[in-house]
């Protein structure tokens, strides 16, 4: 055991310049605690992996499903086409459901009780219904509505025509597809906006921006980060969804496929083509999903970080071997 004097002279000894920087290092990385996998988990894992070869094994064996057949109609002219009506209906879909959504949140914001009614019941409604629902109504729209007119009021100025030949298979998917994900869209709309204090809104105009300015430059950057994430979450569901189109024999990925097996009765095969494209699709998706959540909290991550390090100790007084 080391005396008074000794302790005395081991904290006053200068230690190497090496051992203090290594010191400093250490205090900077943050912890990582090491995980440990119990037996169970090991075992699980096991399980999980002679499953899956088994699996793909079964399959790969089974001349039932047509393999020849799924690397032949996988790149066809005709699922390639179907696939071009999927990623219309989706997209075409996706921009009128923003563009109302934004639109719905706003009036469902404001101080109108009739406005608000209104959004409430519109929610209420394309909500509740399920989609199928949705798309054989507007499809067989001319059975309540067998002509559709549109015209000025107090003028004689009017078009006019037969709704089946309006309302195609095309445009009854927009509707119902558009009109139902409105309604998820404006939910996720007034929940990215109420997370945005008032405060916020009413600084910026005090030094001098406009409503709008103070709008595009506080409010949206704040909200666009709350509502990416489930956007995009609807946007894969809807891209599914558009398989639904099938019932009116809209021209999709999945009614191409249906009318190739309803030929030569290659139904697994066929199945298996659009579950591949359908599968790439989303993936595509989800990659562009990540990049576009990294690029909206760049700015948010990088004033994190520049407040940790300020708020971090100085620890370049202090001993390393204390």
């Amino acid at each position: 055991m080391l005396n008074d004097a000794g302790a005395a002279a081991a904290l006053t000894t200068p230690r190497p310049s090496g051992a203090r920087e290594q010191f400093r290092q250490l205090a900077r990385r943050p912890l990582q605690p090491r995980r440990r996998l119990h037996p169970g988990q090991w075992l699980a894992s096991v399980v999980v992996i002679g499953f899956a070869a088994w699996l793909i094994r079964t399959l790969a064996a089974n001349k039932l499903i047509g393999w020849s057949s799924v690397g032949h109609f996988l790149f066809s002219g005709a699922i390639l086409h179907g696939l071009l009506g999927t990623l219309e209906l989706t997209v075409v879909s996706m921009a009128l459901a923003i563009a109302l959504g934004f639109v719905l949140a706003a009036l469902g914001a404001c101080a109108n009780p009739v406005l608000v009614s209104f959004v409430r019941f519109y929610v209420w409604v394309f909500r509740g219904v399920p989609l199928i629902v949705q798309i054989l109504a507007w499809y067989n729209l001319a059975l309540v509505f067998p002509v559709l007119a549109l015209g000025v009021p107090f003028s004689t100025w009017h078009l006019q025509g037969p709704t089946n030949t309006l309302i195609t298979p095309f445009l009854a998917a927009i509707l119902a597809l558009g009109l139902h994900e409105a309604a998820y869209m404006a939910e996720i709309v007034r929940a990215g906006l109420v997370p945005v204090p008032h405060g916020q809104t009413e600084a910026a105009l005090s030094v001098g921006l406009t409503r709008r300015q103070a709008i595009r430059t506080v409010v949206l950057p704040q909200t666009l980060r709350v509502i990416v994430p489930p956007t995009s979450n609807q946007l894969v569901g809807l891209l599914k969804a558009s398989a639904l189109v099938s019932v009116i024999g809209g021209v999709e990925l999945l009614t191409t496929a249906q009318r190739i097996y309803s030929v030569n009765f290659q139904v697994m095969a066929l199945l298996i083509v659009a579950s591949v494209w359908y599968l790439i699709v989303v993936s595509l998706l989800t990659v562009g999903q990540h990049f576009l959540e990294r690029r909206l909290n760049r700015d948010r991550i990088g004033g994190d970080r520049s407040a940790s390090s300020e708020l971090a100790p100085d620890l370049s007084g202090i001993d390393p071997q204390l």
